[in-house]
């Protein structure tokens, strides 16, 4: 333990370090002069502090968040300050130490501006002095797995929040500090650290990338709190100062036109705070930059596509994501209070509402005042194309829904690019929900957050073995090969095509084209959720078409949550031995369970979920086999999750249709023993095709006949005229739907 660290928890009085001469000119260079007064905080101004001090407890959701962190703070100042060297990778105790400290100096801060309570201060200024003596005896952190490693924790990315959080408590009490003491920690620590992040660090500072964006947030932030624009030069247009990196660049590349973050929902939510949270304090210290009208106010549209891309209040788990992770998180409840303190939109204090918190900051105030005043009004989840790519041109995520978030149906189609390298492999693949429940899944990242015991809470092997491979997701996979062979810099080139988007009262329709994932192969994909007056809840009726140059193999999985409660078709099943798919692609995680013979005839499958039972009728335009997998073979650390999912295969084709429903119906009461509706409502799917159009039928058990005509949409006059089963349907145009 360092010296300080032993006078504090001694409880003798702390004196400035000396500052090294060395440490004093390796933090200076490239600077211009600087200030040494601290006039006051500015990254929230004296005015607002008093305001929010004079607030008391007249709102309720600011004083709760007040009681929160008083005793926060109470548990943190009880256990002293420990500043320790840092030698764990996540998870380990040095680093959770620290975040426990850069927390305790951002709410300290905070509280010592709302109560004039100097023990507060005193606080953070004898951590920062602890941090002053240790951050300039720091070179790179002994844990390696990381190429951008840190020097407070095992990666950079964990330093940049550190500085984020630990330069607004700084902030709050630098002018409550001797001029000797302002000197010790401004070079002792924010100089050099800002020095370490920015020209120390350019491999990640001239990033486009969330890393980058919390570097560039904590740098410029630094820069405004010790008065030096060199540092928020570098942070707004990069090391160069060209603009071709940095803040600016990042916000005009990172989110498509309609505020969708290019590595998905879950990323999009942990890389929201260092933007909302740089561009309060750019828009407080610089407010003729507009930063929040930058891009036709492309952050604050980000607020609001984070909400959107989220069901039940958890983000959509695409790419990398961990599915824990919701509306509720720190990262959006900053969001949702700034994006409030700029718009004054009341469906936000909804959503705040639903967080049950908000910021000790003026936009936390202005939503705990909406609220106490009852100004909510409900968010309006809907049906929404979310472009992709920073022109929106590089596919798009989309959302079909029907009823509200929480227990109503969300169809959602990932037609987006690659997402950079938390992106996976599975261009037009699906996730259905219903009833408060992910029913037709996605694994999400292999990774266990923080927790040592799971390679130190860093994404595991099988999170490239398995997550991001192509089978592991609900879209085509072809001769056992993921989409562009797992080859990244591949994939970043190429994204989907977008076709129809509908959303009529009762028809809602989502398509997309993907050519270029295996060479030669190009399909087309559309999924529809359908309303129809015999069915009591919407189905999702999904129509894949591929065409090749050459016979391939074709698999198509449908990964889903529920036990099994029927399997409507003949199936060999292994009883004694547990057969592994294949060896390579992700195929090597799946144990296969059972497998149909090779067949035209149309299949289904029911399971049960939380009381409603699901039924998946399928079949395709080709003889084809239906396989029964689960996954976590050839998992010898037990890193996987034990789910199900069906395959369906068809060998040596070169074109072939898959065509499927997913039917919600039914009601098992456990408590009463009772069960309504467990038997498909649906009798029979058909399809039928001709070069350009498709049609899908759907025959009800009540007679009734549901049809839907699809074609390319390249001649929106076109006439098109389908024969299924002796009945032809007619139409022009991309769509059209026959009911009889």
């Amino acid at each position: 333990m360092n010296r300080l660290v032993l006078s504090l928890l001694a409880g003798v009085a702390l004196v400035p370090a000396a500052i090294p001469d060395a440490v004093r000119a390796q933090a200076t260079v490239a600077q211009p002069a600087v200030r040494s007064d601290a006039s006051g905080p500015v990254l929230v101004s004296p005015a607002d502090w008093r305001r929010m001090a004079e607030a008391g407890d007249r709102y309720p959701m600011f004083a709760r968040e007040r009681t929160r962190l008083e005793s926060s703070v109470a548990a943190a100042m009880a256990a002293g300050v420990n500043v320790p060297v840092p030698v764990d990778p996540g998870g380990g105790f040095t680093h959770e130490q620290h975040k426990r400290n850069q927390r305790a100096i951002y709410e300290a801060g905070t509280l010592y501006r709302l109560t004039g309570d100097v023990r507060y201060a005193h606080f953070v200024r004898d951590m920062l002095l602890a941090y002053a003596e240790l951050y300039p005896t720091l070179g790179p952190h002994p844990v390696t797995r990381s190429s951008r490693r840190g020097r407070l924790f095992w990666q950079s990315l964990n330093d940049s929040v550190w500085l984020v959080y630990s330069v607004q408590g700084y902030d709050a009490v630098r002018d409550s500090l001797t001029p000797a003491e302002r000197e010790t920690i401004d070079f002792g620590v924010f100089r050099p650290m800002a020095r370490f992040l920015s020209d120390g660090s350019p491999h990640v500072f001239n990033l486009i990338h969330n890393h980058a964006t919390w570097a560039v947030a904590g740098v410029g932030m630094t820069g405004y709190v010790l008065r030096d624009q060199d540092l928020v030069d570098k942070a707004l247009m990069g090391l160069a100062r060209d603009g071709q990196s940095g803040f600016l660049r990042q916000i005009d590349r990172l989110f498509s036109p309609d505020g969708y973050y290019e590595e998905g929902p879950y990323y999009q939510r942990y890389a929201l705070a260092p933007f909302v949270i740089f561009a309060r304090a750019i828009d407080q210290n610089e407010p003729q930059r507009q930063i929040f009208q930058r891009r036709d106010g492309v952050l604050l549209k980000a607020v609001t596509t984070a909400i959107q891309s989220s069901y039940g209040g958890y983000f959509l788990p695409i790419n990398d994501a961990i599915k824990d992770k919701g509306i509720d998180t720190e990262e959006l409840v900053s969001g949702v209070a700034i994006a409030y303190g700029r718009t004054g939109d009341p469906t936000l204090l909804s959503i705040a509402r639903r967080q049950g918190r908000t910021l000790l900051s003026p936009d936390g105030l202005a939503v705990a005042e909406g609220l106490a005043a009852d100004r909510d009004q409900p968010f309006a989840f809907r049906s929404i194309r979310l472009r992709d790519g920073p022109d929106g041109d590089r596919g798009a995520l989309d959302i079909l829904r029907e009823g509200d978030d929480r227990t109503g149906q969300a169809l959602v189609m990932k037609n987006t690019a690659q997402g950079m390298g938390h992106g996976h492999y599975d261009r037009l693949n699906w996730l259905f929900y219903d009833k408060g429940h992910e029913v037709v899944t996605d694994y999400g990242a292999a990774r266990f957050l923080n927790i040592e015991a799971k390679a130190g809470g860093v994404y595991l092997p099988e999170n490239d073995s398995w997550a991001s491979q192509t089978i592991a997701h609900n879209t085509l996979v072809v001769d056992g090969r993921s989409q562009f062979d797992g080859d990244l810099r591949t994939a970043e080139a190429h994204w989907p095509t977008t076709g129809l988007f509908v959303t009529d009262d009762g028809l809602q329709i989502a398509s997309s084209r993907m050519a270029g994932a295996w060479d030669g192969v190009v399909f087309d994909r559309s999924l529809m959720l359908v309303r129809h007056p015999d069915l009591p809840l919407p189905v999702a009726i999904d129509l894949l078409r591929a065409r090749a140059d050459r016979p391939v193999r074709y698999d198509l999985p449908l990964h889903f949550n529920g036990h099994i409660m029927t399997v409507g078709f003949e199936v060999q099943r292994n009883l004694e031995s547990r057969p592994v798919l294949g060896d390579t692609a992700g195929y090597q995680h799946l144990w296969v369970d059972g497998v149909s013979p090779v067949a035209e005839t149309e299949r289904t499958l029911t399971w049960l979920l939380d009381g409603r039972f699901y039924t998946y009728r399928f079949g395709a335009s080709a003889p084809s086999q239906a396989l029964l997998v689960e996954s976590g073979a050839n998992d010898p650390d037990f890193n996987l999750r034990r789910e199900p999912a069906l395959i369906q295969r068809t060998d040596g084709r070169v074109d072939v249709s898959f065509f499927s429903v997913l039917e919600p119906h039914g009601r098992y009461d456990g408590t009463v023993e009772t069960v309504t509706g467990s038997d498909s409502r649906i009798a029979s799917i058909r399809h039928g095709a001709d070069d350009n159009a498709e049609v899908v039928v759907l025959t009800l058990t009540t007679g009734a006949v549901l049809a839907i005509g699809l074609a390319d949409e390249s001649d929106s006059t076109a006439a098109h005229r389908v024969t299924v089963d002796g009945q032809t349907y007619e139409w022009s145009g991309a769509y059209a739907r026959f009911d009889r």
